[in-house]
């Protein structure tokens, strides 16, 4: 049933549905506007349109959520929109088919993340799944702003309740209060930077929301052993009996390499003739073969696990799983900190203290920066402070010459302290 009418609040309130089919009621005011009559009863708006020779319809609202007055109103600003030479019902579509944060978040992880790190991609994607996907999923790309960015950033700078270490029973442990995380902000800043900059590329949308991004204050930490704790360390590690993990640690303080990378050396990336240790692009933080060159205390490590290790096993640190290297050390070395009452002490600890050990004996800035595989000359910059000594001494013996020398003053003839 087809009809023509002037719509208003009686004509729908008294129009009867019928039973298995819909009809239209059109409006005799605004071509295209009509009442749908659905056989349930329930009663809606649409606006039926030719756009580019294509018959469309659009739905208006539901009444009598909408009324009369505001679905003609509605009718009227679609029409200016069609006569102006726009598509009202693509310009729906395409907002309803636009790429959500979801999509951003699943996409930058299937392209971008294989390109680093396998620890730096799992970090990402412990971020991305957890904080962003939870707050941002459902939203569209287009629509965040640099105010969502900052207020999502001081969010995650707040920090979150955690459980409390001390109690190992998982059932047992109580959450701590809020503890501020400022660097994860700032990593987090630079991830959502980078996936908005992709998402431009993608052309999902024309700006970067996230580009200069508020960054908090980073307090880099700076611990390094002083000779007394790197004798109790050494002890220690002689001590252990498990040599294994023990080999690894001494390797990470007398090379200044990461631990992963020392976990996955093999056998034939060193070369004990020339005294090099060449790590490969996939085990790098840079992503790029480092050469270095190794003391005769590690060669002798290389050369022990040599007898130890079964013939035919690639790993300098063979794992338990078969085919695979040491996969952690973290219990070990909780062990070694109360041992030798390090506590306080990382692993990666022992990377700052080789480098100090290094400016202490004169090497500079650039010497340091390429036996620890830095890329950037400013990450190398945070150990120069250490140099301060021997400039103090060069200042100190200056200070020397003008120093005032100590006056020998004689007694003084009775009559002149009288005087």
């Amino acid at each position: 049933m087809v009809k023509r009418l002037k719509l208003s609040e009686k004509v729908l309130r008294d129009a009867e549905p019928l039973e298995g089919n819909s009809y239209q009621i059109f409006d005799t005011d605004i071509r295209g506007l009509a009442a749908r009559i659905q056989p349930s009863g329930n009663r809606a708006f649409t606006l039926d349109y030719r756009f580019a020779g294509r018959q469309r319809r659009m739905s208006i609202g539901r009444w009598p959520e909408w009324s009369v007055t505001a679905a003609r109103e509605r009718a009227k600003e679609l029409r200016r929109m069609i006569d102006e030479g726009q598509d009202p019902l693509a310009a729906k579509e395409e907002l309803r088919t636009a790429p959500r944060i979801s999509d951003m978040i699943d996409r930058y992880i299937r392209e971008h993340l294989p390109k680093l790190s396998p620890t730096n991609a799992g970090d990402q994607i412990s971020m991305l799944k957890k904080m962003l996907d939870p707050a941002w999923g459902n939203r569209l790309v287009p629509d965040i702003t640099k105010s969502d960015v900052a207020t999502f950033l001081d969010f995650v700078a707040e920090g979150r309740p955690r459980p409390c270490k001390l109690k190992p029973n998982n059932r047992a442990r109580k959450l701590q209060g809020h503890k501020p995380t400022p660097i994860r902000a700032n990593r987090m800043g630079e991830v959502l930077r980078k996936m908005f900059t992709l998402a431009m590329e993608w052309e999902w949308r024309a700006d970067n929301p996230a580009q200069g991004f508020h960054r908090r204050i980073e307090n880099a930490r700076e611990r390094f052993l002083s000779p007394e704790e790197l004798v109790r360390l050494a002890a220690t590690l002689d001590a252990a009996t498990d040599q294994r993990a023990a080999s690894i640690i001494r390797m990470c303080m007398l090379t200044g390499a990461r631990v992963g990378e020392v976990r996955t050396a093999r056998f034939e990336q060193f070369n004990l003739d020339y005294a090099i240790w060449s790590k490969p692009a996939a085990t790098t933080k840079q992503r790029k073969i480092h050469r270095v060159p190794i003391s005769q205390d590690v060669a002798a490590i290389v050369r022990q696990r040599q007898l130890v290790v079964p013939d035919g096993n690639p790993w300098l640190f063979p794992g338990d799983t078969v085919g695979q290297p040491v996969k952690e050390i973290r219990r070990f070395w909780v062990k070694v900190q109360h041992e030798a009452d390090l506590h306080d002490v990382r692993i990666h600890d022992l990377r700052h203290t080789f480098a100090s050990l290094l400016v202490s004996g004169g090497a500079s800035l650039e010497i340091i920066g390429r036996l620890l595989g830095h890329t950037q000359m400013q990450t190398t910059q945070r150990y120069a402070h250490l140099m301060d000594s021997p400039l103090r001494a060069g200042v100190d013996s200056v200070a020397s010459i003008f120093r005032p020398r100590p006056r020998v003053v004689h007694d003084a003839e009775p009559d002149q302290r009288s005087a």
